[in-house]
């Protein structure tokens, strides 16, 4: 299907007036740049692309649809797409990793699509990854088996919907921070993730974060800077 505004009589803005990275991130922070695709033209996103590789920028693109994917990959040589966490990273190969380990939970299958975009943000963003589905307080057992795990964690993210129970028990079992995700994944009173939200806010266990609903990029953001090597060296 055509993009629509390449119909006649359709007001069309050029990119180069609505997009300015910001290509200096990498050296300020120590991370690279990250754009939000979800609401973005695919000729925004292809304008974006060539800036990334023109100025050899390492660049996260998150929340990508099929026909965003489908463009990134053909503007990005070498680029990888991952499905599940409906992200595009480039260049596609990680960095090596450093630091130390991030362990990513989900409570059950449905978090995944955000559990997966936590994971692979943190291992682009330099840091080993573990990535555990389907550990919910359903069948608390699940998470209990992976003790082991977490305690060898710098950090931790979880991320659940429906009560949103699991960051509380996590918490209550390690020494590591944990990063706590709300999904809006659950039935009517879970109101989108606020149920969720308010239960982790409220968490009785210290060393609870807690980050926005679905915000998947913002957790492994988060978890891989605390993460981060001694020695102050990151990623970027």
């Amino acid at each position: 299907m055509a993009d629509p505004q390449s119909r006649p009589g359709v007001l069309r803005r050029d990119p180069e007036d609505l997009v300015e990275l910001d290509l200096d991130r990498a050296r300020r922070r120590g991370y690279p740049e990250a754009v939000l695709a979800e609401s973005k033209t695919l000729d925004q996103l292809e304008h974006i692309a060539r800036e990334v590789v023109a100025r050899d920028a390492a660049t996260l693109f998150t929340r990508v649809r099929p026909e965003h994917a489908a463009a990134l990959l053909a503007a990005l040589p070498g680029a990888m797409h991952d499905a599940d966490a409906r992200l595009v990273a480039w260049p596609g190969e990680p960095p090596p990793a450093t630091g130390g380990l991030v362990v990513v939970l989900a409570a059950g299958t449905s978090d995944l699509p955000v559990a997966a975009e936590a994971a692979t943000t943190a291992r682009h963003l330099g840091r080993e990854v573990e990535l555990v589905v389907d550990v919910g307080v359903a069948g608390v057992h699940r998470v209990l088996a992976r003790v082991e795990l977490l305690r060898s964690a710098r950090a931790i993210v979880v991320v659940a919907g429906m009560d949103g129970a699991l960051p509380g028990v996590v918490a209550g079992l390690v020494a590591a921070p944990v990063v706590a995700v709300p999904t809006s994944v659950g039935y009517g009173a879970a109101f989108e993730g606020l149920a969720p939200l308010l239960t982790m806010l409220n968490a009785c266990a210290p060393g609870v974060a807690v980050v926005n609903i679905d915000n998947g990029y913002g957790a492994g953001h988060l978890a891989a800077q605390i993460a981060a090597p001694l020695d102050g060296k990151t990623a970027g």
